[in-house]
């Protein structure tokens, strides 16, 4: 089985177009609310070659929002944005500022069924409107160098065909230089299910994009959903060119230290969650200087003990207290004290 993973890997290496980042094999997903710069700096001490992706930015955030939305920490690279619009001339113009912030790369949010994506006929209402799809692709490729690519979902609602699929895909590539896909394998609803629900009832077809590679050889697609395990992710690997894991990296982010070795065939010099975690004191303390509250960095690190003795403790003391005022490194360090058979770790 590992000399067909590392078989693989070199075919695929010579498949991706030199434009796409090598580390498309393995991504965190944008998870709205959750891949802040504070979850991404994290996740960046558990793997150095992960590609991570912040939530998805809307283009009137961008240009509206009270906030600089394009913030992130140096050490996140590489590092795309996803982004979410539908008018080419707006999209093209956040395209040149997302350059010019330095981000590796602008993935295009084709697959968000929220009430909000919905009324702004953006996400994966925009699947029904292919032709505009490339024209918003090429608009932004007109205009930056970096590589623009598409998050999708296999179909809306009834349109959960193979052949719409395959004509959305088509019409994509034809009308622009659009070539990596990411592909959530699952419809979305538009109608009576949640984005909570929708991440989670319509039933995954991976058959439909293994099928999808195979219609489209010169296309890196990269896979996402239901994925849980490096194993599950190194099975979908024999077959296509990368793997994105969301919730599963989010909830437990010792997931992500074993990315390196097994996904890449890198060392990682975090080998452990306890010095993953006393790794991040010197961002948090250089955060909590600047005003960040620390429940605002804390919440992403909830999981990482998870299985672990006293990884319940370690939730709940750190949940009460990071929201307290004057709340500070002491209450992680507290919080570690939960955490038993330490030395199976170090």
């Amino acid at each position: 089985m590992c000399n067909k993973i590392v078989h693989t890997k070199l075919i695929q290496k010579t498949k991706l177009s030199t434009k796409y980042h090598k580390h498309h094999y393995f991504s965190v997903a944008p998870m709205l609310h959750l891949t802040d710069r504070h979850c991404r700096y994290f996740h960046r001490l558990l793997t150095k070659k992960a590609l991570l992706y912040t939530e998805m930015i809307t283009t009137n955030a961008i240009i509206y929002g009270k906030n600089n939305y394009l913030t992130y920490n140096e050490e996140e690279h590489p590092i795309a944005l996803q982004l979410g619009g539908n008018e080419p001339k707006i999209l093209a113009n956040c395209a040149k500022m997302v350059q010019k912030a330095g981000y590796d790369e602008i993935n295009f949010n084709i697959g968000c069924p929220s009430k909000r994506a919905q009324n702004g006929q953006f996400g994966a209402y925009l699947m029904r409107e292919s032709s505009l799809v490339a024209d918003c692709i090429k608009s932004m490729q007109d205009v930056v160098t970096i590589p623009i690519t598409i998050k999708t979902r296999l179909g809306v609602d009834n349109d959960d065909s193979y052949e719409f699929l395959i004509d959305f895909i088509d019409r994509i590539v034809t009308n622009s230089q659009c070539r990596l896909f990411i592909i959530h394998a699952r419809k979305a609803w538009l109608s009576g299910l949640n984005p909570k629900q929708n991440r989670k009832i319509p039933p995954l077809n991976y058959s439909y994009v293994y099928q999808l590679k195979k219609e489209f050889p010169q296309l890196t697609i990269i896979i996402n959903g239901g994925i849980k395990t490096i194993n599950e992710a190194n099975q979908h690997l024999y077959y296509l060119d990368g793997v994105m894991i969301g919730r599963e990296a989010y909830q437990n982010p010792q997931l992500l230290i074993n990315v390196d070795l097994k996904i890449f065939n890198k060392n990682n010099l975090i080998i452990n969650p306890i010095i993953a975690v006393q790794k991040m004191f010197p961002y948090i303390a250089r955060e909590l200087k600047k005003g960040t509250y620390l429940h605002h960095i804390t919440k992403h690190m909830l999981g990482i003990f998870q299985s672990v003795p006293g990884a319940c403790k370690w939730r709940r003391y750190l949940s009460t207290n990071s929201y307290k005022k004057g709340a500070d490194i002491s209450i992680i360090k507290k919080a570690l004290e939960f955490i038993i058979n330490k030395i199976d770790y170090l």
